[in-house]
């Protein structure tokens, strides 16, 4: 559906009240099939607005144009507040940063759409956009499929949905669905889905869908950047990892700190050709600034598809050797080789770049491990040991 052309007559009070009422009816439905969607959809404010044609969302409030909600059957309506809800809740106006517009757009009307027709109790206007292929993925990591397709002017987008800012029209709903004073900011957002969380569970409504925890992840490292986690785990001692044996400690015997002691770092890059040249550089690039910041740090480079090639001793000033593999993945010959070649005296701590889709070994290993995940990677409880960062582009 094409966009419509703002009106230029003003809104009266019985259009604001007649569409209040449609709004508060359809977030009454929603709130009877879902506690999660029902405490995000009570804690929205929406507004009533002809100077945009459709619905949007500028991350605090929600818009409405009453001319396009007006033909729509209920469950279309309810889709489109759901749509709109979503999009204020997972942050999708502020996540966009400094990102394409409308290519960030598309890439959130593709999750989000795909979240409602998950639950199939809801339909959407005529004019959205879905991607049943990349519904499950994050928005960043969408987004960074559709910037890298050659096809980006067959990309159509007839909804533009998130906007800047407010309308100069909107202002006052009349009763109902705008109780709240104040707009919710991004920090209210993220304890309403908390809290929207803890009420779904209570309610026995199980797990949430994977593509809303992958959201909700999103939003997560959005703050905790993975470079931030990565210094972390490098610089971390073993007396810091679960995995060594602290049973001594009760008898005030300590193990002595590492900064003078050479830590061994073993980083392994999965070649089996998921892997793109950005985030292999991305990460290399951050190890670099740490062993150059900590001197005890040793690090070693592998490359690994069904077999492990390396170590290849990586230094600030050392050149990058060009990747070998190509195969399919295998994560079990990496740990064999640590297992069999590291020195007992020498703490070892292992970072895997990959997009996790391969043979794990039988047994967990005893080496502390970060998994660094690719954009369209498997999930982080897919992983049967080991931390997990994502590394999700950022604007």
């Amino acid at each position: 559906m094409d966009q419509m052309s703002a009106h230029s007559a003003p809104l009266t009070l019985d259009e604001r009240l007649l569409t209040s009422k449609k709004v508060n009816a359809s977030i009454f439905r929603i709130c009877q099939r879902s506690a999660f969607f029902a405490a995000l959809a009570l804690h929205a404010r929406i507004e009533i607005t002809r100077e945009l044609p459709t619905a949007a969302t500028d991350g605090r409030s929600i818009f409405v144009n009453p001319d396009f909600i007006e033909p729509l059957t209920l469950t279309q309506q309810d889709g489109l507040i759901l749509h709109e809800v979503l999009h204020a809740a997972l942050q999708h106006v502020a996540r966009r940063g400094t990102r394409h517009p409308r290519i960030w757009n598309i890439a959130a009307d593709i999750v989000v759409n795909g979240m409602i027709r998950a639950t199939g109790e809801y339909d959407l206007p005529e004019g959205g956009v879905e991607n049943p292929g990349l519904q499950h993925l994050s928005v960043e990591e969408v987004y960074e499929k559709l910037i890298d397709r050659s096809d980006q002017e067959e990309l159509e987008l007839t909804i533009v949905d998130l906007v800047d800012g407010p309308p100069s029209d909107a202002g006052g709903t009349g009763e109902g669905a705008s109780q709240p004073n104040m707009s919710a900011s991004e920090s209210e957002w993220r304890a309403a889905l908390e809290q929207a969380s803890q009420i779904s569970q209570a309610a026995g409504q199980g797990q949430l869908p994977a593509n809303m925890k992958r959201e909700i992840a999103a939003i997560t490292q959005a703050v905790f950047d993975w470079k931030s986690h990565l210094w972390r785990y490098m610089v971390q001692t073993p007396t810091d990892f679960g995995e060594y044996d602290k049973r001594f400690i009760g008898d005030g015997l300590y193990l002595e700190t590492l900064q003078s002691e050479n830590v061994r770092v073993a980083i392994c890059v999965d070649t089996s050709g998921s892997i793109d040249l950005s985030s292999l550089t991305a990460l290399i690039t951050e190890v670099r600034a740490i062993a150059e910041s900590y001197p005890h740090l040793r690090c070693d480079l592998y490359y690994a598809d069904t077999k492990v090639v390396g170590p290849f001793a990586l230094t600030a000033d050392s050149e990058l050797p060009a990747p070998v593999g190509g195969g399919g993945t295998d994560f079990r010959p990496f740990f064999k080789e640590l297992d069999e070649n590291s020195d007992p005296w020498k703490p070892t701590v292992a970072v895997y770049l990959t997009d996790g889709w391969g043979d794990f070994p039988e047994t967990p290993s005893s080496i502390p491990t970060l998994w660094a995940i690719i954009p369209g990677g498997r999930e982080a409880e897919q992983f049967p040991f080991g931390e997990t960062i994502r590394l999700l582009p950022h604007a």
